[in-house]
C-alpha cells in the first residue's frame, strides 16, 4: 500500500500529522533530498508534499522526479505565505496532460 509524506519546516507541517499523514520536518536542502530520495525509492511514498520555501532549495533533485510516475511530488504554501510555485506545478502538470492550460483566470 502506498503512503503520504509531507515535508517542510515543521510549523508549516505538524497538522498534517493529524490528518495522519506522515511527516518529515526539515528546512535543510541536503536533508530533504536525501528523504525524497529515501521515500520514493525504499518507503513505498507514493505522494509527496513538500513546502514552497523548502522546494526552492532543491531544484535539481525535483526535476529528476518530475517525469516519474512516483513519487508525485506537489508544492503547498508554508505557514510564512505562498510564492506560487505549487500553482505553477500544477498548472503545468495539467496542460502538459490534456495539451492546454484549462487553469487559467483569463476569459
Amino acid at each position: 500500500m502506498y503512503k503520504v509524506a509531507v515535508l517542510g519546516d515543521r510549523e508549516s507541517i505538524i497538522g498534517f500529522e493529524a490528518l495522519g499523514l506522515e511527516i518529515f520536518p526539515t528546512d535543510e536542502a541536503s536533508a530533504a533530498d536525501r528523504l525524497i530520495h529515501k521515500l520514493s525509492a525504499r518507503q513505498n511514498y507514493a505522494v509527496i508534499y513538500i513546502t514552497e520555501a523548502l522546494a526552492e532549495k532543491i531544484p535539481d533533485t525535483l526535476q529528476k522526479y518530475r517525469n516519474r510516475p512516483l513519487p508525485a511530488i506537489i508544492q503547498i504554501p508554508g505557514v510564512r505565505g505562498n510564492t506560487g510555485n505549487g500553482m505553477k506545478e500544477v498548472r503545468r502538470s495539467v496542460e502538459k496532460a490534456v495539451g492546454s492550460d484549462i487553469l487559467s483566470n483569463e476569459t
